[in-house]
């Protein structure tokens, strides 16, 4: 259904001639007349009764007079939304990232993105790195995917990649255990500690164990877990070193918290964040990008005990 002939019934229904209602929609009145015509064809129903000079609704017209006002009613409502949502300020956002940047960084970041984007609601999936998350992603259920670089091929033309600061690995312990100087800890100094690790799943695990096999032994966990505070409380205990990212808050937890290195050199994990290129992003969902990567840069240094 044409809007345009929606909109010339309603307006020669509320002034009742042809030509004053020619006038106010500066349309010729035999384009007006044809419109109308037009209408009643697809209808299938006669819309206005010819007395005298003037047009008379007939029943069925009086019946849909409301119909269509509130017709183009919301057809106005969709093009002011449309005009909003041209801004890039409204919207929904659903974001796909880890356990730990969802614990350690995003409660803050959140916060002030909402201030400079208050009717952007974010809504965030606990996904662990990898297919899970970029099939999500392929199938636009999400619109980014925070993950680690290596997660994706380097060949990878399906997805842009937004680039965030780098997540070191820590190696947390109690207060009194005498490990590693100078805030860091070479790695093959933990061979002989008992090891409080995350799951496999997790990227950081993977590429911990890599790093172990490079320094020639195999690490003696005691522990795997999904929660990073279980490690934490465990650690604090005295139980074991746990290994956690740099993004993970310990504030609540007495341990001392090293580097790890190799050779000297920080073990660190680069990150992204994914997104589609077959889907422009709006505006928000760029903004957010580069505020999260400012956001990543200054929160990633060597958290305080």
């Amino acid at each position: 259904m044409d809007l345009r002939h929606v909109r010339t019934f309603v307006t020669v229904a509320e002034i009742g001639t042809v030509s004053k209602a020619a006038e106010r929609l500066h349309v010729a009145q035999p384009a007006l007349s044809r419109q109308i015509a037009n209408l009643e064809d697809e209808l299938g129903l006669k819309l206005f009764d010819r007395v005298g000079r003037r047009l008379m609704l007939t029943s069925e017209g009086e019946r849909l007079l409301n119909d269509c006002r509130g017709l183009l009613n919301y057809a106005r409502a969709v093009g002011e939304q449309a005009q909003v949502l041209r801004r890039g300020d409204v919207g929904v956002l659903r974001v796909s990232a880890s356990p730990h940047l969802i614990e350690g960084i995003f409660p803050d970041f959140l916060r002030h993105y909402a201030a400079r984007y208050p009717n952007v609601q974010v809504r965030l999936v606990d996904v662990a790195a990898g297919g899970e998350a970029l099939t999500m992603l392929e199938r636009g259920e999400i619109h980014l995917v925070q993950t680690i670089v290596r997660a994706i091929a380097p060949d990878e033309q399906r997805f842009a990649s937004h680039p965030l600061a780098p997540m070191q690995m820590l190696a947390a312990c109690h207060p009194k255990l005498k490990l590693g100087t100078d805030g860091s800890v070479e790695i093959g100094r933990l061979a002989s500690y008992p090891l409080l690790q995350a799951t496999p799943d997790f990227a950081m695990r993977r590429n911990f164990d890599a790093a172990c096999r490079l320094a020639g032994f195999t690490p003696n966990n005691v522990l795997e877990s999904r929660a990073p505070h279980a490690l934490l409380a465990m650690a604090e205990a005295g139980h074991g070193v746990a290994i956690i990212p740099s993004a993970l808050r310990i504030h609540r937890y007495r341990v001392r918290v090293l580097r790890v290195t190799y050779r000297g050199k920080a073990l660190e994990e680069p990150l992204a964040v994914l997104s589609d290129k077959r889907r422009p992003l709006p505006g928000y969902a760029k903004v957010f990008c580069d505020m999260l990567a400012e956001h990543v840069r200054k929160g990633f240094p060597l958290p305080r005990a």
